[in-house]
């Protein structure tokens, strides 16, 4: 059995006692780093075997680890913090499991991303888990174009040397949204700074950044309406009028055909200017 299991994210007492029934029970630990599986090992006073499992070795790590599996061996999952595969090491071993029909589970916990977002006061509903941006302005510029339009808040990780330019980069980019930073998440110096872009940018050029980030930043607020909605109500009112409807009976059909309610049709003929070509009676 290949165990994912969550681990904390800072405060070494927000771990499950699944995660560490399992830690002690299973053969072999795979962790990201073993120096820092090792606080939370030696604070709960767990002897297990341990081995690396980090973005340099990964491809050559799997296979092992899938062929101890495949012996019987029990294999535990963990990640620096919080959930494996989550921006961090992980999601190519569970695929290859999964792909050679090993039994896996996954032992939820702490995330940093969900912890961020809810502190934010920025969540409403749906949300956009984007992660780290890449290293090259090029790229970071590209991306956060195309998360421009999206409507629902987004979560970012970031290192503390690049807090700064990403923060410049998105101001740039998204104008002077809203947004939510937070550090030291379930630590000691926990902190969140709440207000808009500008503001983060200000703080940061005379504070010197100091542990990880999760940045949470309001999504696409203006509504802008799709023109080929438009452009459906206008050929369809203006092919049933050319086919000698009447105003109020092509707004009918047109509603129908769509599905949409008739106030929003006539609404949109107003807009759009659609005249009645026939002399019959409304």
């Amino acid at each position: 059995m290949l165990y994912i299991c969550a681990t904390p994210i800072g405060n070494l007492e927000d771990v499950t006692l699944r995660v560490l029934r399992v830690l002690k029970e299973v053969d072999i630990i795979a962790a990201e780093d073993t120096r820092q599986t090792g606080k939370l090992l030696n604070h709960y006073e767990i002897k297990a075997r341990v081995v690396s499992l980090h973005q340099h070795n990964e491809e050559k790590k799997v296979s092992v680890l899938i062929e101890w599996l495949k012996e019987g061996l029990s294999v535990a999952l963990v990640s620096d913090a919080g959930m494996p595969g989550i921006s961090d090491p992980g999601a190519l071993l569970i695929q290859e499991a999964i792909a050679e029909d090993i039994p896996l589970t996954v032992l939820p916990g702490a995330n940093a991303a969900i912890t961020a977002l809810v502190q934010s006061g920025l969540l409403a509903g749906p949300f956009y888990f984007h992660g780290f941006l890449p290293r090259k302005k090029r790229n970071v510029l590209s991306i956060l174009h195309k998360l421009k339009p999206v409507p629902v808040p987004i979560i970012f990780y970031e290192a503390p040397h690049r807090i700064l330019a990403t923060l410049i980069r998105m101001q740039e980019v998204f104008g002077d949204r809203r947004c939510a930073i937070s550090r030291e998440l379930t630590k000691k110096f926990e902190e969140t700074k709440r207000g808009v872009i500008s503001e983060m940018v200000a703080h940061f050029s005379e504070v010197d950044p100091r542990g990880e980030f999760v940045v949470v930043l309001e999504g696409e607020t203006e509504v802008n309406e799709d023109p080929r909605e438009e452009l459906d109500v206008l050929e369809h009112l203006t092919a049933l009028i050319d086919g000698g409807k009447t105003k109020k009976e092509a707004i009918k059909e047109t509603a129908k055909i769509l599905g949409v309610a008739k106030n929003e049709v006539y609404q949109k003929a107003i807009e759009l200017g659609v005249n009645s070509k026939s002399q019959r009676s409304e």
